[in-house]
């Protein structure tokens, strides 16, 4: 009896415990490690394998002219994956300063990465000491995510060449700009405004001339005006307004400024020269004309 007690209890707590020896983690396999020298050929240069378990004991030296390339296939649980994120985190311990960079990753988990000092923050290439370089991968589900440290990176630098300067942007007082505006504008030589006027007031006798040679009649002036004076009036008036506003707008007025006065003036003359016009129609209509 007590046996068989014993047993139900058993096979209950390793029930319950069967879905926490379910859960899968995440991690990776075929690891490996390459430092190709510049001009070293395809298989020169430093290569070593590393495992998700173990680091690597000694640093990887990268120097001014080489390319880090790493290499790893990731896995969830045993089974090759995609997973949704997979980067190579450097760190330093000492200061906290940390960049990832992202592998390149298949659909069969397969991840690629090459780095070389250029795409290094310049603070990571004055450090003594060698930094960690972590992989982490991780993704969506119930899997635990992937975060360990693989091997030390040394970042060796030529002491001749000078490490590169980091500007810091800072808000704050900035050195006052000068601007050097375009002159405005201006009118031409009075002499000049004077003889084009002149030409244009040449042409109104011309133009009278040709209208008493064309028949104009001239004798229903007398007519018109009688007949609707106001008219008349204010539509030669709204003639004459626009010349000055011309006149204006040559001499000193801006096109900010003479656009109302041209509006109004405009629907005046609209106005008053539908009615003097529909005078003119009535004498035509009466065969006066």
């Amino acid at each position: 009896m007590y046996l068989w007690q014993a047993t139900v209890l058993f096979c209950l707590l390793a029930s319950a415990a069967l879905p926490v020896a379910a859960a899968s983690a995440w991690g990776f396999t075929d690891a490996t490690v390459a430092v190709q020298h510049k001009g070293a050929g395809i298989n020169g240069g430093f290569k070593e394998q590393f495992a998700s378990s173990k680091p690597l004991s000694n640093p990887v030296a990268l120097a001014g002219a080489d390319t880090l390339r790493v290499t790893l296939t990731a896995q969830e649980g045993s089974s090759a994956k995609r997973p949704h994120q997979a980067f190579l985190l450097l760190k330093d311990s000492q200061t906290g300063l940390d960049i990832s960079y992202p592998f390149t990753v298949k659909e069969n988990g397969k991840s690629r990465l090459e780095l070389t000092q250029k795409e290094l923050p310049v603070q990571f290439l004055t450090l003594p000491n060698p930094i960690d370089a972590r992989v982490v991968i991780g993704s969506f589900g119930d899997s635990e995510p992937y975060d360990s440290s693989v091997f030390k990176l040394s970042i060796e630098r030529n002491p001749d060449v000078p490490v590169p300067t980091l500007t810091v942007e800072r808000y704050g007082k900035q050195p006052q700009i000068s601007h050097i505006f375009k002159d405005a504008a201006t009118s031409p030589p009075i002499i000049i405004t004077l003889v084009f006027v002149a030409l244009v007031a040449a042409t109104f006798p011309i133009l009278g001339g040709l209208w008493i040679f064309l028949g104009a009649n001239v004798n229903h002036l007398p007519t018109a005006f009688k007949t609707a004076p106001l008219p008349h009036l204010v539509f030669l008036g709204s003639l004459f307004a626009f010349e000055g506003l011309f006149f204006l707008y040559y001499t000193s007025w801006n096109l900010f400024e003479i656009l109302p006065a041209a509006a109004i003036a405009g629907t005046v003359a609209f106005v008053s020269g539908s009615r003097a016009l529909g005078e003119v129609q009535g004498r035509r209509l009466a065969g006066l004309r």
